[in-house]
């Protein structure tokens, strides 16, 4: 199951951890690449949007939701 709707500031988890060990990543920037940033280690990953969407599972927590 793909993610369909995604926006800045959004927390996803992905099908595989990164290899500090977290899954979750924050979404930094979106356009026709998608950036995350670990929420663990803080690197920072560039996605085409198309792979993001393969390799998300599911959004922890939207950002409208912190506002």
């Amino acid at each position: 199951m793909a993610i369909d709707t995604f926006a800045l500031g959004d927390i996803v988890q992905t099908k595989k951890p990164h290899p500090c060990g977290c899954d979750q990543w924050k979404i930094v920037r979106v356009g026709v690449d998608v950036k995350l940033q670990c929420l663990r280690c803080e690197r920072i990953v560039v996605l085409e949007r198309i792979v993001f969407k393969k390799k998300a599972k599911k959004i922890i927590r939207r950002a409208a939701e912190e506002a």
